[in-house]
């Protein structure tokens, strides 16, 4: 909208100013309109309009300093008409619409079309049925009852799909409301500071309203459009919205717009919300996408390679990557330029998580037997009647008999639509799905919030972790324990009188001018508790110290406000110091400095001694300070901090920006140190990771004594062992060659040995990970995870394949680049995500080994049944019983097994160990043999063992036999107890280990056999059964109970000598995808998609919804109802090929992605 509308907009307000009455100074419209405008056109605007952005305080009758008054008629009226700060999701699915896309499914279509096929010829006599010439090849006529009941079989399928469908449907369902929950929990926890009534209070994001004055400080993320009012040195990083990487400096004359979804990089300040929801940036943007989204979906419909099976969220997921691929560039441009870029977000597309890559090898790999399978099966079929029918018995084609031959055809093509149902197990991915769903949500109650849930699996693979110290490994609890004040160093906290007056003075102004003036220390919560630490807890430990010295910082604050400080220059990665500069009673200046101690120091050339007054520091004495009091302190873990300050003559004023003239020339008050004790659970922690084979290495801003005493105390390194502990600048000129270009080959040499990188930048630590991630020094790629708390770790959160943030202590921009939230802080709920993710990992492989054992002898039988007797001894219907029931049950009990300590006693698998191990095939193998000697033994000479009618060469529509059901309750029999065998997959004896302490298995096992008794003695025709004696019964369970002796015998069998078995489901290093090769390597994963497709596409949907799943979860991300424009690159999973079209990997500016010829509404097209 250009000015003149805008104009237009203020003369109708004024217009309507007394209509108005009790509202507000100025509408919504306007106050949109104002916030698309940029730096100085804002400034002018603002200028023209209102005045300055304390008119606009007034006219929505706020107080820059005081706030709302937050009453509740004045909220609710300011959400009437301004809207509130919330963005509605995008409508969920309909259960209808989740059963139509079920039954999209391309096997259930054939078994649909089979089934009607079937119901239409059953109820079709045509008048040659009577004619007893068609198909004596068969044996007997049957009787007239016999084809009355002809319909039941096609019934029985259809009720069959029917149950599968409402399976499928109702369990997305359920699925997509627990993540809407998760959600909506998240977005509950996610607060922000504003002022109300002169009170500073936490409120939940979606509470702001237009008025409120809220409080932003380094590393927040906005969580609505407003004004800066006042603050200092506030520094923003728009990429989000503008795709330029640079922070923006923001001033009240210069450029007040703060815009929501940005992050703050620097500094702190107020500012009034001017737009919330719908109505900020960000909410635009979403707009805009959700209508994009429509239409994108229709397309998408069409040209997707994939599958049809667009899950709900996938629509609401693609809307928010389009705004993610907008996000967070800057933190990377930082590393190397755009090239580099692209290259990383197509890396991140690329690489499925390493269990995904698997299942759809597997999914491949079986999808292609079972085709061929089947249509061997329909053409010997075929063959055989039609040789028998009209080659031997020389029977002519009679026109009459043609429906009784269609009848045949149809009857054999169910019989090889079977043998593909049985041979492809569509419990896969549901098995998969409720793994994922089942750990996430213990994992809850473990303190790990999972928002991407391929994560949790992934971890299971970790093999190494970089972690933080502070906070992670430590309590995060500051405390100063020793001092160097007017040249005496005190071991413990000096008597207040020990100390020069005039330096106490100093030194309580220094701590609580110089320090944000959000961090406080308040009263304990309970009786005898210890003090609360609230704000940045270095600061605290500082503050805590003023209190030991019973001083009180409160009333140097209440003398000095946040609002006169004259210059805050604020604490950052690069200067590793704050300091604050206030204004004289006299005019002149005053600045207080505070940091790491070695880098201070460097900067002071007086020292106060014990009179109190500065004394010349040279840098020897420098030099003998850090040999006798630093360093002490520092081989004792403890932080060092040296508090100085600066007088300057009030005229010339000094030029404030200069900050290398400024920083400079102090002179040191004191010197303290700060201990920060090792949490108690933390050595355990790191014995056990190391035990599973996960080096944990520290990456810490601290200096190296400090770190090398925390690390020997956490027991990361071990006295006397080969270990490297670096700074990072020591690591930097190792890594680096002449032209001060990283080289991997460097990089390969330190990894291995490093333990703890100290005094590191951000991208210290993004180098030591993508290099260790890079590396090819071993023959498995290392799988890295990372924590982090602040907003300079995003890169590298962003770069591992887990990266943790910290719930408590993290800041937004650590979260959003996050895949799980430690909702503790604490690092022993990482070695739980271990173990639930290695958990994840075997309850796929049991749930294999069981399902593979079933469908290599469900498609034997009905093989070589339908070759040799020309009828599957497992009818469709039972088929599609063991298929349903044994699938979906079974990847339930297999899926929902409680994870044991044990499983942190083996080495992670990596990328490259198969999905099958050779124990697991051995045991698939072996179970097979056993299962179809006996199948075949009760097929061919049962009727003889139970003195019963045969049931083979039955004609067409005869009666269930009781010698078939024998073979079927077999069946079952042998598949219950396998299921038992199928809970241990190393290859264990004991395999009842612990198996009441999984009520869900034990009640499923006992509820199948309880449906299978109900099947076989009240089944009858449609699942073609017939009562069986109870003798009969015994001898099937009989049967079924040699399958747990048999396991024994199998377990005995060394899997050494075993070299023929061939393993399945690996991912060989070609699919690691090395990044020259990445564009070859699009064509090869659309190869083997291209094969499904006319493979078996059941199970790649499966796997398509857990991908959709997993951006279901990718939800999560939009903690609030913004946090979801920020969403990460590298969350688009492999199926965000959609989204490629929404938003280039590399920059996107805004402008592009709006002034794409969508319906747009001009204004936002105009302004990027």
């Amino acid at each position: 909208m250009g000015d003149m509308t805008n104009s237009d907009f203020y003369s109708k307000n004024q217009r309507n100013e007394s209509s108005h009455g009790g509202e507000f100074g100025c509408t919504m419209e306007e106050l949109r309109s104002l916030m698309e405008l940029r730096g100085t056109e804002a400034v002018v605007k603002i200028k023209e309009t209102y005045g300055d952005t304390e008119a606009i305080c007034r006219r929505l009758k706020t107080s820059p300093v005081e706030g709302l008054p937050g009453t509740a008629p004045d909220l609710e009226k300011r959400k009437q008409i301004f809207g509130q700060n919330f963005i509605p999701p995008k409508k969920p699915k309909t259960f209808l619409q989740l059963v139509w896309e079920a039954l999209q499914d391309v096997t259930l279509i054939i078994l649909e079309i089979a089934a009607i096929i079937s119901l239409g010829l059953s109820f079709y006599h045509p008048p040659g049925e009577s004619n007893e010439g068609c198909a004596t090849a068969q044996g007997g006529a049957e009787d007239e009852g016999e084809a009355e009941a002809g319909w039941i079989e096609g019934a029985a399928i259809l009720l069959s799909v029917i149950c599968v469908v409402l399976v499928t449907a109702f369990n997305d369902w359920s699925k997509e409301k627990q993540f809407r929950g998760l959600q909506s929990r998240i977005e509950q926890e996610q607060k922000f500071t504003v002022v109300r009534a002169g009170q500073v209070v936490q409120i939940p994001v979606a509470e702001i309203v237009v008025g409120d004055i809220a409080q932003v400080k380094y590393g927040d993320l906005l969580p609505a459009d407003g004004l800066f009012i006042q603050g200092n040195d506030l520094k923003i990083d728009e990429s989000s919205l503008t795709g330029e990487s640079d922070q923006v400096r923001k001033s009240v004359d210069k450029d007040p717009m703060l815009l929501s979804g940005t992050h703050v990089m620097e500094g702190s300040g107020r500012m009034v919300v001017t737009a919330v929801g719908v109505n900020s940036q960000t909410g635009i943007i979403f707009t805009l996408l959700g209508a994009g989204g429509e239409e994108e979906e229709k397309k998408d419909k069409k040209g997707k390679m994939q599958d049809g099976n667009v899950d709900a969220s996938q629509s609401k997921a693609k809307q928010q990557d389009g705004a993610a691929a907008m996000e967070m560039q800057p933190l990377k441009s930082a590393e190397g330029g755009d090239a580099d870029d692209k290259k990383k977000a197509n890396m991140h597309k690329k690489e499925k998580s390493v269990l995904q890559g698997k299942l759809t090898k597997l999914a491949v790999q079986i999808g292609k037997a079972g085709l061929v399978m089947s249509a061997i099966t329909v053409i010997i079929l075929v063959l055989y009647f039609t040789v028998d029918t009209f080659v031997v018995n020389k029977k002519p084609w009679l026109p009459e008999c043609t429906p009784v031959y269609v009848q045949y055809f149809v009857k054999f093509f169910i019989i090889g639509v079977t043998v593909l149902v049985v041979a492809v197990p569509e419990g896969l991915p549901l098995a998969v799905t409720i793994s994922l769903a089942y750990s996430v949500k213990k994992m809850m109650k473990d303190n790990n919030l999972v928002r991407h849930l391929d994560a949790c699996e992934t971890m299971g693979n970790a093999t190494a972790i970089c972690s933080d110290k502070t906070g992670t490994l430590t309590t995060n609890r500051m405390t100063v324990v020793q001092a160097y004040i007017g040249d005496v160093h005190y071991k413990e906290i000096p008597d207040p009188s020990s100390i020069n007056a005039k330096t106490l003075e100093l030194l309580v102004n220094a701590i609580a001018i110089n320090s944000a003036y959000t961090t406080k220390i308040l009263p304990p919560e309970k009786e005898g508790a210890l003090p609360r630490q609230v704000g940045n807890k270095t600061e605290c430990g500082l503050l805590g110290f003023v209190l030991d010295l019973k001083q009180d910082y409160e009333p140097v604050r209440i003398q000095m406000p946040e609002e006169k400080l004259y210059k805050v220059y604020t604490f950052n990665s690069v200067r590793k110091s704050m300091s604050t500069v206030i204004k004289l009673p006299d005019e002149s200046f005053r600045m207080y400095s505070k940091g790491a101690s070695e880098i201070v120091l460097k900067k002071c050339c007086k020292i106060l001694n014990r009179a109190g007054e500065p004394r010349v520091f040279r840098p020897r004495d420098r030099d003998e300070m850090v040999k006798k009091v630093i360093e002490p302190m520092a081989c004792d873990g403890l932080r060092t901090i040296c508090v100085a300050y600066r007088d300057f003559p009030s005229s010339p004023e000094p030029d404030w920006d200069n900050e290398n003239d400024i920083l400079n020339d102090l002179t040191c008050i004191c010197v303290v140190g700060i201990e920060d004790p090792v949490r108690p659970e933390v050595p355990e922690a790191i014995r056990k990771c190391q035990r599973a084979g996960i080096t944990v290495r520290m990456v810490t801003g601290d200096n190296i004594n400090t770190a090398r005493a925390i690390a020997i105390k956490c027991g990361i390194i071990h006295p006397g062992e080969d270990f490297l502990c670096l700074e990072g600048k020591e690591f930097n000129r190792r890594i680096r060659n002449e032209k001060g270009e990283i080289e991997q080959e460097r990089i390969d040499k330190i990894w291995p040995k490093l333990r703890v990188l100290a005094r590191s930048s951000p991208t210290d630590k993004h180098t030591l990970v993508k290099g260790i991630i890079d590396s090819t020094h071993t023959e498995q790629r290392q799988v890295v995870a990372v924590t982090g708390d602040g907003t300079n770790d995003g890169p590298a959160l962003k770069k591992a394949d887990v990266g943790f943030a910290m719930g408590i202590a993290g800041t937004d921009v650590a979260k959003e680049a996050s895949d799980i939230i430690l909702t503790d802080d604490n690092f022993s709920s990482i070695v739980k995500a271990v173990m639930w993710g290695r958990n994840v990992y075997d309850s796929i492989s049991k749930f294999l080994q069981f399902q593979l054992t079933v469908n290599v002898v469900a498609v034997i039988v009905a093989f070589t049944g339908a070759c040799i007797t020309q009828d599957s001894p497992l009818k469709a219907v039972q088929m599609l019983w063991v298929n349903l029931i044994m699938d979906t049950f079974a990847s339930l009990a297999l899926a929902t097994e409680p994870p044991t300590e044990t499983l942190l006693l083996r080495k992670p698998y990596g990328r490259n160990k198969p999905l099958i191990s050779r124990t697991m095939m051995k045991n698939i193998l072996g179970h097979a043999v056993y299962q179809l000697t006996l199948i075949f033994t009760l097929l061919f000479v049962g009727e003889k063992m139970f003195q019963i009618d045969s049931g083979r060469n039955a004609p067409l529509h005869s009666p269930p036999s009781e010698h078939y059901t024998i073979i079927f309750n077999t069946f079952v029999m042998m598949q219950l107890f396998n299921e038992i065998n199928a809970r241990k997959i190393h290859g264990e004896r004991n395999v009842f280990d612990g198996i009441f302490r999984n009520p869900i298995f034990c009640t499923i096992v006992l509820g199948t056999f309880a449906i299978q008794i109900v099947i076989v003695q009240f089944g009858g025709k449609p699942f073609s059964c017939s009562p069986l004696q109870l003798d009969q019964w015994m001898w099937c369970i009989f049967i079924g109970l040699g399958e747990l002796v048999w396991g024994q015998v199998i377990a005995t069998i060394p899997t050494s000598r075993l070299k023929f078995l061939k393993e399945a489901g690996r991912l060989t290093q070609k699919e690691e995808i090395p990044e020259e090769e990445l564009n070859e390597d699009v064509e090869e994963i659309d190869h083997a998609e291209r094969e499904l497709r006319r493979g078996q596409i059941l199970w790649f949907r499966g796997l398509n919804r857990i991908q959709t799943q997993i951006e279901v979860v990718n939800t999560f991300k939009s903690g609030a109802s913004f946090q979801g424009a920020l969403r990460r690159q590298s969350s688009v999973t492999s199926q965000s090929q959609d989204v490629a079209n929404l938003s280039s990997p590399s920059r996107v500016s805004l402008s592009n992605a709006l002034s794409s010829p969508t319906s747009l509404p001009p204004a936002a097209a105009g302004q990027g």
